[in-house]
Protein backbone atom coordinates (compact mmCIF):
# COMPACT_ATOMS: atom_id res chain seq x y z
CA UNK A 1 0.00 0.00 0.00
CA UNK A 2 1.24 3.48 -0.82
CA UNK A 3 2.24 5.56 2.21
CA UNK A 4 -0.43 7.94 3.49
CA UNK A 5 0.17 11.65 3.10
CA UNK A 6 -0.72 14.34 5.68
CA UNK A 7 -3.92 15.19 3.76
CA UNK A 8 -5.02 11.55 3.53
CA UNK A 9 -3.93 11.04 -0.07
CA UNK A 10 -1.57 8.31 -1.23
CA UNK A 11 1.39 8.41 -3.58
CA UNK A 12 -0.93 7.14 -6.36
CA UNK A 13 -3.51 9.92 -5.96
CA UNK A 14 -1.28 12.93 -5.34
CA UNK A 15 -1.03 15.59 -8.03
CA UNK A 16 1.67 14.88 -10.60
CA UNK A 17 1.63 18.00 -12.77
CA UNK A 18 5.01 19.62 -13.32
CA UNK A 19 4.63 23.37 -12.83
CA UNK A 20 7.22 24.35 -15.43
CA UNK A 21 8.41 27.95 -15.55
CA UNK A 22 7.80 29.13 -19.11
CA UNK A 23 9.28 32.62 -18.73
CA UNK A 24 10.60 34.85 -15.97
CA UNK A 25 11.02 38.62 -15.67
CA UNK A 26 12.77 40.55 -12.91
CA UNK A 27 10.65 43.41 -11.57
CA UNK A 28 12.93 44.58 -8.76
CA UNK A 29 16.18 43.40 -7.15
CA UNK A 30 17.23 44.87 -3.80
CA UNK A 31 19.56 44.04 -0.92
CA UNK A 32 17.19 41.81 1.07
CA UNK A 33 14.51 40.88 -1.45
CA UNK A 34 13.71 40.67 -5.13
CA UNK A 35 10.46 40.48 -7.06
CA UNK A 36 10.07 38.46 -10.23
CA UNK A 37 7.06 37.64 -12.41
CA UNK A 38 6.92 34.12 -13.88
CA UNK A 39 4.63 32.48 -16.42
CA UNK A 40 3.91 28.95 -15.20
CA UNK A 41 2.38 25.93 -16.92
CA UNK A 42 -0.90 24.99 -15.21
CA UNK A 43 -2.78 21.66 -15.21
CA UNK A 44 -5.01 21.31 -18.27
CA UNK A 45 -2.66 23.16 -20.61
CA UNK A 46 -3.19 26.71 -19.35
CA UNK A 47 -0.64 29.16 -18.03
CA UNK A 48 -0.70 31.64 -15.16
CA UNK A 49 1.37 34.55 -13.92
CA UNK A 50 2.99 34.07 -10.53
CA UNK A 51 4.63 36.99 -8.76
CA UNK A 52 7.34 35.77 -6.41
CA UNK A 53 9.19 37.68 -3.70
CA UNK A 54 12.66 36.24 -3.27
CA UNK A 55 14.17 36.50 0.21
CA UNK A 56 17.55 35.73 1.74
CA UNK A 57 16.02 33.55 4.45
CA UNK A 58 16.55 34.00 8.17
CA UNK A 59 17.19 32.31 11.49
CA UNK A 60 15.72 32.88 14.94
CA UNK A 61 16.67 31.59 18.38
CA UNK A 62 14.66 30.35 21.36
CA UNK A 63 17.35 31.01 23.98
CA UNK A 64 16.44 29.36 27.30
CA UNK A 65 18.40 30.11 30.47
CA UNK A 66 18.86 28.03 33.62
CA UNK A 67 15.84 29.72 35.22
CA UNK A 68 13.55 28.59 32.38
CA UNK A 69 13.32 32.06 30.93
CA UNK A 70 13.34 32.83 27.22
CA UNK A 71 15.10 35.86 25.78
CA UNK A 72 12.78 38.20 23.85
CA UNK A 73 13.41 41.48 22.10
CA UNK A 74 10.99 44.36 21.56
CA UNK A 75 11.75 45.89 18.16
CA UNK A 76 10.09 48.43 15.88
CA UNK A 77 8.84 46.95 12.61
CA UNK A 78 8.21 49.65 10.04
CA UNK A 79 5.80 47.69 7.77
CA UNK A 80 3.42 47.13 10.71
CA UNK A 81 4.08 50.52 12.24
CA UNK A 82 4.66 49.26 15.77
CA UNK A 83 7.05 47.42 18.06
CA UNK A 84 6.80 43.63 18.25
CA UNK A 85 8.00 41.05 20.75
CA UNK A 86 10.24 38.67 18.86
CA UNK A 87 13.07 36.16 19.23
CA UNK A 88 16.66 37.18 18.50
CA UNK A 89 16.94 36.70 14.73
CA UNK A 90 18.75 37.70 11.59
CA UNK A 91 19.07 37.31 7.85
CA UNK A 92 21.20 34.72 6.08
CA UNK A 93 23.16 37.55 4.50
CA UNK A 94 26.71 36.19 4.75
CA UNK A 95 27.61 34.06 1.73
CA UNK A 96 28.55 30.49 2.63
CA UNK A 97 27.72 30.85 6.33
CA UNK A 98 25.96 27.86 7.91
CA UNK A 99 22.55 28.75 9.41
CA UNK A 100 23.61 27.70 12.92
CA UNK A 101 26.63 30.00 12.66
CA UNK A 102 24.35 32.86 11.61
CA UNK A 103 22.14 32.10 14.64
CA UNK A 104 25.17 32.12 16.95
CA UNK A 105 26.36 35.42 15.54
CA UNK A 106 22.93 37.05 15.80
CA UNK A 107 22.46 35.86 19.38
CA UNK A 108 25.73 37.53 20.34
CA UNK A 109 25.12 40.72 18.35
CA UNK A 110 21.50 41.29 19.38
CA UNK A 111 21.45 40.17 23.01
CA UNK A 112 25.09 39.53 24.02
CA UNK A 113 24.76 35.80 24.61
CA UNK A 114 26.48 32.57 23.58
CA UNK A 115 25.16 29.02 24.00
CA UNK A 116 26.83 25.63 24.33
CA UNK A 117 23.88 23.55 23.10
CA UNK A 118 22.23 24.12 19.72
CA UNK A 119 19.36 22.20 18.10
CA UNK A 120 16.78 22.81 15.38
CA UNK A 121 13.23 23.37 16.62
CA UNK A 122 11.24 24.13 13.48
CA UNK A 123 11.41 25.48 9.92
CA UNK A 124 8.80 28.03 8.88
CA UNK A 125 7.77 28.98 5.33
CA UNK A 126 6.34 32.39 6.17
CA UNK A 127 3.92 32.87 3.26
CA UNK A 128 4.57 30.33 0.47
CA UNK A 129 1.76 31.69 -1.69
CA UNK A 130 3.98 34.55 -2.87
CA UNK A 131 7.44 34.34 -1.30
CA UNK A 132 10.23 31.78 -0.87
CA UNK A 133 11.04 33.27 2.55
CA UNK A 134 11.79 30.54 5.05
CA UNK A 135 13.11 30.77 8.61
CA UNK A 136 14.86 28.18 10.74
CA UNK A 137 14.30 28.44 14.49
CA UNK A 138 16.97 27.04 16.80
CA UNK A 139 16.87 26.11 20.47
CA UNK A 140 19.89 27.42 22.38
CA UNK A 141 20.69 26.29 25.92
CA UNK A 142 23.53 26.60 28.45
CA UNK A 143 23.75 30.34 27.94
CA UNK A 144 26.62 32.64 28.88
CA UNK A 145 27.17 36.38 28.62
CA UNK A 146 29.58 37.55 25.92
CA UNK A 147 28.86 41.26 25.77
CA UNK A 148 26.68 42.89 23.17
CA UNK A 149 28.40 45.18 20.68
CA UNK A 150 27.11 48.73 20.50
CA UNK A 151 24.21 49.03 18.06
CA UNK A 152 24.57 51.76 15.47
CA UNK A 153 21.54 53.18 13.67
CA UNK A 154 18.53 51.34 12.30
CA UNK A 155 15.88 49.69 14.47
CA UNK A 156 18.37 47.63 16.48
CA UNK A 157 19.67 50.76 18.20
CA UNK A 158 16.24 51.06 19.87
CA UNK A 159 15.44 47.43 20.72
CA UNK A 160 14.66 46.33 24.29
CA UNK A 161 15.84 42.97 25.66
CA UNK A 162 13.84 41.02 28.25
CA UNK A 163 13.98 37.57 29.82
CA UNK A 164 10.46 36.21 30.19
CA UNK A 165 9.34 32.99 31.94
CA UNK A 166 8.87 30.42 29.19
CA UNK A 167 5.25 29.62 30.03
CA UNK A 168 4.43 33.33 30.04
CA UNK A 169 6.02 33.71 26.58
CA UNK A 170 3.86 30.86 25.26
CA UNK A 171 0.78 32.58 26.67
CA UNK A 172 1.86 35.80 24.93
CA UNK A 173 1.92 33.92 21.62
CA UNK A 174 -1.51 32.36 22.18
CA UNK A 175 -2.97 35.67 23.38
CA UNK A 176 -1.79 37.56 20.30
CA UNK A 177 0.88 39.57 22.09
CA UNK A 178 3.55 37.80 20.04
CA UNK A 179 2.63 37.68 16.34
CA UNK A 180 5.99 37.25 14.59
CA UNK A 181 5.68 33.93 12.71
CA UNK A 182 9.08 32.52 13.66
CA UNK A 183 8.58 33.49 17.31
CA UNK A 184 5.14 31.89 17.56
CA UNK A 185 6.29 28.72 15.79
CA UNK A 186 9.50 28.51 17.79
CA UNK A 187 7.83 28.93 21.17
CA UNK A 188 5.11 26.38 20.41
CA UNK A 189 7.68 23.94 19.03
CA UNK A 190 9.77 24.33 22.19
CA UNK A 191 6.65 23.70 24.28
CA UNK A 192 6.01 20.47 22.33
CA UNK A 193 9.60 19.35 22.89
CA UNK A 194 9.31 20.06 26.62
CA UNK A 195 6.05 18.08 26.73
CA UNK A 196 7.71 15.10 25.06
CA UNK A 197 5.46 15.19 21.98
CA UNK A 198 8.20 16.33 19.59
CA UNK A 199 11.93 15.80 19.20
CA UNK A 200 14.78 18.12 18.34
CA UNK A 201 16.90 17.91 15.20
CA UNK A 202 20.64 18.36 14.98
CA UNK A 203 21.83 21.91 14.40
CA UNK A 204 23.12 20.88 10.96
CA UNK A 205 19.92 19.06 9.90
CA UNK A 206 18.92 19.40 6.21
CA UNK A 207 16.77 22.43 5.41
CA UNK A 208 14.68 21.60 2.35
CA UNK A 209 13.22 25.05 1.74
CA UNK A 210 16.19 27.24 2.57
CA UNK A 211 16.05 30.12 0.06
CA UNK A 212 19.02 30.29 -2.32
CA UNK A 213 17.97 32.25 -5.41
CA UNK A 214 18.44 35.78 -4.06
CA UNK A 215 21.75 34.88 -2.42
CA UNK A 216 22.99 33.54 -5.74
CA UNK A 217 21.95 36.80 -7.41
CA UNK A 218 23.81 38.90 -4.88
CA UNK A 219 26.86 36.76 -4.21
CA UNK A 220 27.15 34.63 -7.32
Amino acid sequence: MSPAQPNGETELTRGRHQFETLSSQDVYVGKILALRADEVAMPGGGRARREVVEHLGAVAVVALDEDDQVVLIHQYRYPLGRRLWELPAGLLDVAGEAPVRTAQRELAEEVGLAAEEWSVLVDVASSPGFTDQSERVFLARSLSEVGRPAAEGDEEADLVIRRVPFDAAVRMALDGEIVNAAAVAGLLAAQAVRAGTATLRQASAPWLDRPTRLSQRLHG
